[in-house]
């Protein structure tokens, strides 16, 4: 299991079903819109409390983000 990328994978497939943008989505989670791309094309590690306001931001439970998908 890559954990960069099952959630980079996961934080995209959650925005893209919420139907934000990667801009807007960073706004709501107080970051800037290139990070939230560099972790979504698994360029990024990323801390403990960015994934909380992130999962904040998509208001799922934080989990979920680390969910690989068989």
């Amino acid at each position: 299991m890559d954990i960069i990328k099952v959630f980079g994978t996961n934080l995209k497939k959650y925005r893209t079903a919420i139907g934000i943008s990667q801009e807007a989505f960073a706004a709501k989670c107080g970051m800037h819109r290139t990070y939230i791309s560099a972790i979504e094309c698994y360029r990024r590690s990323i801390s403990l409390e960015n994934i909380q306001r992130i999962a904040d931001a998509l208001e799922i439970e934080t989990y979920k983000l680390f969910m690989e998908e068989n």
